[in-house]
């Protein structure tokens, strides 16, 4: 078997060939600043309108209305920043939920301490967000709704179109965290009534360090970043052109193979889902088994600890995660795992696989495989786990 095998894919994607080549170009013979009058200025301006226009095409939004970014992080900051700046006469009130990235809710935190009110909603065993709770949790003073589509670590997909709805309804805008879904599944924000945006080059195969806000027309947030008039003067400074290229051919590329990817990613998911929870005795799925992003996988593992099982796996040629790849060197169990309800040492024993369209089916096996003996080598070593067979065997016997 070829390793390393690369399940890791919702913290960053190998970026794609034909990327790369298109983004040559611009480091060593395009290199003109955007922003200059003459021609080499000029070219490096057409690749960025062009991947703008792109994008905008394949999320039903206008051209103009795509702002380009450092990444998902950025984008989510100043979605939420700028909204409460520019709106924060008209009130003090954010709802989003308990189970976002921490872009989000590190950012929500520090709106807190300057005196904003978060309401943090609750998901169900799943992760869902209910929109009924959505709608109720609204009030005079709510400005913004912020939900993210898909949830990074379980893969759950929330009902944005239904909140979306709600917010519009309500006049409150309404923001979602696209990150690990733009690329992945069809999105349309007129259709889903999204007046923000946020996604990032590296999740679809493009480059990091590049990624884009969504803002819909007439919604006035200010600029997150001060200085120069790029990007229609809402956010500064001389525009990441390979980067641009970058996440423009990776978008394309990403909607073209959408469709036969999506049917891949699931078949291998749910032969790796069947697999898993069939041989490996005490273990649960994370996550609900149909509403979920096509290549995720989340497991928890009775009476392990994940990050033991991590570096076991590496041992193997196998790449994965415990969780998300922000909280990587927290020792802390996954809020997500938490929020749904999991205690705390089974949500220390979790394992998110993450694919893509080059994993196969052997490689899926060679992953359970592996999977099954490195778990029956940690629980024979857990005390935990000699507990729990001595009562069930007592139990067996009476």
């Amino acid at each position: 078997m070829h390793t390393p095998i690369y399940l890791d894919n919702a913290a960053t994607t190998k970026t794609a060939p034909e990327v790369v080549e298109k983004m040559l170009p611009y480091f060593t013979e395009n290199y003109g600043n955007p922003s200059s009058i003459y021609g080499l200025g000029g070219k490096a301006k057409k690749a960025v309108d062009e991947a703008r226009e792109t994008i905008a095409k394949n999320l039903g939004a206008k051209t103009q209305e795509i702002y380009f970014t450092a990444g998902g992080s950025e984008s989510d900051n100043w979605a939420l920043q700028a909204t409460a700046r520019a709106y924060g006469e008209k009130g003090k009130h954010i709802i989003t939920s308990a189970i976002e990235h921490h872009a989000i809710l590190h950012t929500c935190r520090e709106l807190e301490r300057q005196g904003f009110e978060i309401t943090y909603l609750p998901v169900d065993e799943n992760g869902l967000v209910s929109p009924a709770a959505v709608e109720e949790a609204i009030r005079e003073d709510t400005i913004l709704i912020s939900i993210m589509f898909a949830n990074n670590e379980i893969g759950t997909i929330q009902p944005i179109a239904e909140i979306g709805a709600i917010a519009k309804k309500h006049q409150v805008l309404f923001h979602t965290d696209a990150v690990q879904v733009f690329g992945q599944i069809p999105i349309n924000v007129e259709e889903m009534h999204i007046d923000m945006l946020s996604a990032s080059g590296h999740k679809l195969n493009g480059p990091k360090g590049i990624g884009f806000l969504y803002i819909r027309q007439g919604v006035k947030i200010r600029s997150f970043i001060q200085g120069g008039q790029q990007e229609r003067g809402r956010r500064a400074g001389t525009e990441n052109v390979p980067g641009i290229v970058g996440i423009g051919c990776a978008t394309a590329r990403a909607f073209s193979i959408m469709e036969a990817k999506t049917k891949q990613e699931i078949t291998l998911r749910e032969y790796l889902i069947d697999r898993i929870l069939t041989e490996i005795p005490y273990s649960r799925l994370n996550g609900a088994r149909e509403n979920r992003l096509p290549n995720n996988v989340n497991i928890s593992f009775e009476f392990i600890e994940g990050e033991s099982l991590l570096i076991l796996l590496d041992g193997k040629g196998i790449c994965a995660s415990s969780g998300s790849a922000c909280t990587s060197g927290s020792l802390d169990p996954s809020h997500v795992l938490l929020a749904i309800g999991l205690p705390h040492e089974k949500a220390h024993g979790s394992l998110r696989l993450t694919l893509s369209e080059e994993n196969t089916k052997e490689e899926m096996d060679y992953v359970v495989d592996n999977l099954k003996q490195i778990v029956d080598r940690l629980r024979s070593m857990s005390p935990l786990y000699e507990d729990f067979l001595k009562k069930e065997t007592k139990k067996a016997k009476n």
